[in-house]
């Protein structure tokens, strides 16, 4: 599906910057010009038994630990998705995972998980299914995607996750 052609027919807006293909968020801290909203860090994460996959959107300086997220979302135990899931199930290379790839997810076999921090920010930043451009997306925008996508996501308070 093509991204662009669906965020205009559902009339959720963005601003779009390009820039040098990013693969951490070192490299978009380095490469990426300082752009409005929250900068995110997204994980493509799956349960013990790939049976359950989850998309992590967080602060990008957030440190998560899996054990304390798999407690939050009621899984023993969540690793990181491999590229091969990553791109059966979300249609995206790694380095070009973020909330926008739930536009792939036409099954809704992704649960999405929102940082507060990040539900709370006026405007987020993600990439476009690709890792050379970054779109600014106003919350109200977001939450109309979402909806477009039939993804309801789960909001937890990541700023302290106690050790364990």
């Amino acid at each position: 599906m093509d991204l662009y052609v669906f965020l205009e027919n559902h009339q959720v807006g963005y601003q779009r910057f390009d820039h040098p293909p990013v693969y951490t968020v070192a490299e978009a801290n380095r490469l990426v010009p300082d752009l409005p909203g929250i900068h995110t860090k997204n994980l493509f994460l799956r349960d013990k038994k790939a049976k359950r996959f989850f998309l992590l959107v967080c602060r990008d300086d957030r440190s998560i630990k899996l054990q304390q997220l798999a407690r939050q979302v009621g899984v023993s135990k969540l690793s990181l998705g491999s590229s091969e899931r990553l791109l059966d199930v979300l249609g995206v290379e790694p380095g070009s995972v973020s909330i926008l790839a739930l536009v792939n997810d036409v099954k809704l076999r992704v649960e999405l998980v929102v940082d507060g921090a990040v539900w709370e920010a006026n405007a987020i930043t993600a990439h476009p299914l690709v890792n050379t451009t970054t779109l600014v997306i106003q919350k109200a925008d977001l939450e109309h995607f979402l909806q477009a996508t039939g993804h309801k996501p789960l909001i937890l308070d990541l700023s302290e996750q106690p050790s364990g």
